[in-house]
């Protein structure tokens, strides 16, 4: 979305698409090579001028004089930087992340600018842009705290909590000494602790933290997360007094306290933390908590109301469904994938004396967190939760593979004889990166991955890991994407943030899945998530049989399981198994007619219908 903006219509003018008030040539169509840095000495007039009306309040006049001066020297850094901030505040996000890439572009190795970047992306929840402004942060300064600092909460971010609390680590031993007990500081490293499930270790330093008198109102929020995700429900509400009881209001203290009241069966409870009609809690979170709520409540009409209304916020603060660059990659994917090609392709052999992923897939809210809580509660399977390593293998394969193409024609170097070897050089990357991140458990043969969509590359993963099983969890087309539109997730190129595109890009992969399976033997069953939630003990005895493994009776008690669950689904999965989400889409029928075009195909491939 940031690197890519489409050209607007003529009769739009020269005025670039992202909005900036800058020509397109001198912003997103940029030809670098005429973006020479300029001294400031050049615009001297206006850069003062910019400068006094900037401090001066006077936003319209400063964004003028930016305008003016970028329009003749597209490189002038002192105009850039003033003009990513104007920006920034003014909430055009895609505008000033064009900025900020540009800054950084024109100045690779300076280290603020990366930090500022980083920083701007990890807030906007870009992680891609994060990681890649993070990474250059920590080459260019690795003796700076603020720079493993930075990168420790986007690893933090980006679910990898052994790898951020490395970085966090090393930020209070490389810290000024009156730095090394910053609040904020040991506040991350509680994150990361609680994040990898060591929540007695989080909880003292929330502890030692609260004896100091040193928690900000956001370090209470996150402890009471803490005590939540341990089950102690007392616990999370007495935090939530002493956060009420802090200056001020805050709508996440409602929020999460509506939360909590509903994961111990209190909707109505929930609804008055939320507000009542007419006076509800301002803010993007308090419109999707109340729409749950009210679903909870059977108010389905109204629940619907506030996912739309939370939506359309998502969308006016930059998270719109990025089509063009997931049509790309599909097409790009079923274009190299053919039979012809995939029989050529070699395949990577089993690591011995190494444990094996088990793929979960499944697009999100299909089922997956269930059965990793099932599996996971086995002896010999332990939980990777969601891992980023296949994604980011594919973003990485043409610099792996010393390819002229990018992914996934990347991969055609896996022809050439002298690199067909190289497919288990990825294996063992993947295998690596798992360790690394904690999914493998000592002693046990398995590990499972259930990053969402990573049935987008299950052609690279029938490569890796030809022996290993998949599991694709299968649910009722419209649940899925009701599902999707009444939380908040940002996976799979933004496609939640409106019903017509969760249900446009849950329909790309499912042809993109009958693609791989028609071009590739994988080895591959298919959980119909209404089905294991019925016929429990026979769907995981199928399960198991499948991946090779006795059954246990631990499986059937996945909710006594007590590792942490980061998903959107972890309230559920710590209750018994239950029936009340198979066919969920009945409730909301009239509101989900715009998209059964759309997801009809996929219905019928999955022998579903539509019913009343």
């Amino acid at each position: 979305m940031l690197d890519v903006i489409e050209k607007q219509d003529a009769d739009q003018g020269s005025a670039c698409a992202c909005q900036s008030g800058l020509s397109r040539d001198k912003c997103c169509e940029l030809d670098f090579s005429q973006a020479e840095p300029v001294p400031p000495e050049q615009h001297a007039e206006a850069l003062t001028g910019l400068t006094r009306a900037y401090h001066a309040g006077d936003r319209e006049t400063a964004r003028r004089l930016a305008i003016e001066v970028l329009e003749i020297s597209p490189g002038q850094r002192d105009a850039l930087g003033a003009f990513f901030n104007l920006l920034r505040e003014a909430g055009q996000w895609q505008a000033a992340a064009s900025v900020v890439l540009r800054l950084a572009r024109l100045d690779p190795n300076d280290a603020t600018i990366r930090s500022v970047a980083a920083n701007f992306f990890l807030d906007r929840h870009d992680l891609p842009h994060a990681h890649a402004q993070g990474r250059m942060l920590v080459r260019l300064a690795p003796e700076e705290s603020v720079a493993h600092f930075t990168m420790g909460r986007i690893f933090l971010a980006s679910g990898k909590a052994q790898a951020a609390e490395v970085h966090l680590e090393l930020a209070e031993q490389l810290a000024d000494p009156r730095r090394r007990d910053a609040p904020d500081l040991r506040a991350t490293r509680a994150l990361a602790l609680r994040e990898q499930g060591k929540f007695a270790a989080a909880r003292a330093i929330y502890e030692r933290l609260s004896t100091e008198n040193c928690l900000s109102l956001q370090m209470l929020l996150d402890w009471a997360a803490l005590e939540e995700s341990a089950r102690d429900f007392p616990a999370a509400f007495a935090l939530l007094d002493r956060a009420d009881a802090m200056p001020g209001t805050d709508v996440r203290t409602a929020v999460m306290r509506a939360g909590l009241h509903r994961r111990v069966k209190e909707p109505e409870r929930a609804l008055e933390a939320i507000g009542v009609p007419g006076e509800e809690i301002e803010g993007s979170g308090a419109l999707l908590a109340r729409g749950q709520i009210l679903d909870s409540l059977g108010r389905y009409d109204e629940a619907f109301a506030c996912f739309g209304a939370y939506k359309a916020r998502v969308r006016e603060t930059g998270g719109v469904y990025m089509a063009k660059e997931a049509g790309q990659l599909v097409e790009a994917l079923t274009d190299f994938f053919t039979e012809g090609r995939t029989r050529l392709l070699p395949r990577a052999a089993v690591r011995e004396a190494s444990p094996q992923p088990i793929f979960i897939i499944g697009f999100p809210r299909s089922g997956t967190t269930l059965v990793e809580q099932t599996l996971s509660s086995h002896p010999e399977i332990s939980a990777g939760d969601e891992l980023p390593i296949i994604h980011s293998i594919a973003q990485r394969a043409q610099l792996l593979l010393g390819s002229p193409g990018a992914y996934p024609n990347a991969l055609s170097e896996l022809w050439l004889g002298d690199r067909r070897g190289h497919v288990d050089t990825l294996r063992d990357l993947y295998l690596n990166e798992a360790q690394e991140m904690g999914a493998v458990a000592p002693g046990k043969r398995w590990f499972t991955d259930k990053m969402p969509l990573n049935e987008t590359h299950l052609g690279l993963i029938g490569l890796l890991f030809p022996k290993s099983p998949i599991l694709h969890l299968v649910r009722h087309p419209l649940d899925v994407v009701l599902s999707v539109f009444s939380n908040g997730l940002t996976h799979g190129f933004h496609c939640a943030s409106a019903l017509e595109s969760a249900a446009t890009h849950y329909a790309l992969i499912a042809d993109l899945i009958a693609h791989y399976r028609s071009a590739m033997p994988l080895h591959y069953h298919a959980v119909r998530y209404e089905d294991l939630v019925t016929e429990q003990e026979r769907e995981v005895r199928a399960m198991l049989d499948f991946i090779g493994e006795p059954f246990d009776p631990a499986v059937l008690a996945f909710h006594e399981n007590a590792r942490h669950a980061r998903t959107a689904s972890y309230a559920q999965v710590t209750e018994k198994l239950y029936t009340r989400s198979r066919f969920r889409y009945r409730n909301y029928l009239k509101h989900l007619e715009p998209v059964i075009p759309i997801l009809m195909p996929a219905i019928e491939r999955l022998g579903y219908t539509v019913e009343e």
